[in-house]
C-alpha cells in the first residue's frame, strides 16, 4: 500500500456535576509518523494541561484532574504515511487468548469448534468475518454498556465493537490470539470512534472488521486491548460526567479498496 496521510479529529463536551479523574483515550497510538498534533483541554473557561500516559501497548492517556462545569477537549493530528506493523510480544499472545469481560471465549468454544473447526489462517480470519456478518444485524444504540460476546449473539444485534467482541471471544476459543483495537475510520458513516478486531495468524496482527464499515487500509490505531473495557475513549472516577457532545472526523487522502479478501494490518 502506497503512503498516505491522514487527517483525525475529535471534539468532546462533557460536563462535571463533581470533581473527578478523566482519562482520555483519544490521541493516536504511540509510533505513528505524525506531521501534525495538537491537543487543547478547557475546563469552565481555563485551559488544563493533562498528563500523559504511555503503556505498554502505546496506547496514550490523556490524565487530569476537572473540576465540576462544563470541558471541552479538541485534539487534531495528520498521520502522514504508514506505521510500522504491530510488534509481537509473547506476553501478548497469552493475554489475548485469555477470556475477558467482554469476550468470553470459554462459553462460546462449543460454537466456534462446530462452526469454525479444521480451518486456519486467512481462511479461518474470512469464514468468521462472513459468519458475524451474517449472523449479526449493525443498530446504533441497540447494545447496552455490559454487552458481551455472548448476549450480542443473542440478540442477532450491535455496534461496532459488538462485531470485534463476538470476532474476538471465537477466535480466542480456537487458540487464535485476538484483541479489539479502537480507530479513526476515514469513510465510517455514520462517523464516530470504530472499533475492529485484531487476530495474530501468520506472524502477524491482521485486521478483522465484519462491519464492513470503512476500508481497513485507512485506520488508525487509537488503542489496543482484550476488549472495550481497555480501549474506552473516556473513563472517569469521582464525580457524574455526561457526554453532551461529540465530533469525530477522519479523512485520507486517497481511499484504498477493499473487498475484504486481503489479510491486511493497522499501517
Amino acid at each position: 500500500m502506497a503512503a498516505v496521510e491522514r487527517t483525525v479529529a475529535t471534539r468532546l463536551d462533557l460536563g462535571l456535576r463533581g470533581p473527578a479523574k478523566l482519562v482520555f483515550s483519544v490521541a493516536v497510538a504511540q509510533g505513528a509518523p505524525l506531521s501534525r498534533e495538537s491537543l487543547a483541554i478547557t475546563a469552565s473557561g481555563e485551559a488544563m494541561t493533562p498528563t500523559e500516559l504511555v503503556d505498554v501497548t502505546g496506547n496514550r492517556l490523556q490524565v487530569l484532574d476537572a473540576p465540576a462545569g462544563r470541558l471541552t477537549l479538541d485534539y487534531e493530528a495528520v498521520v502522514s504515511g504508514q506505521i510500522s506493523p504491530a510488534p509481537v510480544d509473547e506476553f501478548d499472545l497469552i493475554t489475548y487468548l485469555r477470556p475477558s469481560r467482554y469476550c468470553e471465549s470459554d462459553t462460546l468454544g462449543p460454537t466456534a469448534v462446530s462452526e469454525f473447526g479444521g480451518l486456519a489462517d486467512a481462511e479461518l480470519l474470512a469464514a468468521v468475518t462472513g459468519w458475524v456478518a451474517g449472523k449479526l444485524t449493525y443498530v446504533p444504540g441497540s447494545s447496552l454498556p455490559t454487552d458481551g460476546a455472548v448476549r450480542t449473539l443473542l440478540g442477532r444485534q450491535g455496534v461496532c465493537r459488538d462485531f470485534g467482541h463476538l470476532s474476538i471471544a471465537l477466535l480466542r476459543a480456537l487458540n487464535v490470539p485476538a484483541r479489539l483495537a479502537a480507530v479513526f475510520a476515514p469513510g465510517l458513516s455514520p462517523m464516530e470512534y470504530h472499533a475492529v478486531c485484531e487476530a495474530y495468524v501468520d506472524g502477524g496482527w491482521y485486521v478483522v472488521d465484519p462491519t464492513q464499515l470503512a476500508p481497513r487500509q485507512s485506520l488508525v490505531r487509537v488503542a489496543t486491548g482484550r476488549d472495550a473495557a481497555d480501549t474506552a475513549f473516556l473513563t472517569n472516577f469521582g464525580g457524574m460526567v455526561t457526554l453532551d457532545a461529540m465530533e469525530v472526523t477522519a479523512v485520507v487522502d486517497d481511499f484504498g479498496t477493499d473487498d475484504g479478501s486481503e489479510l491486511i494490518q493497522l499501517r
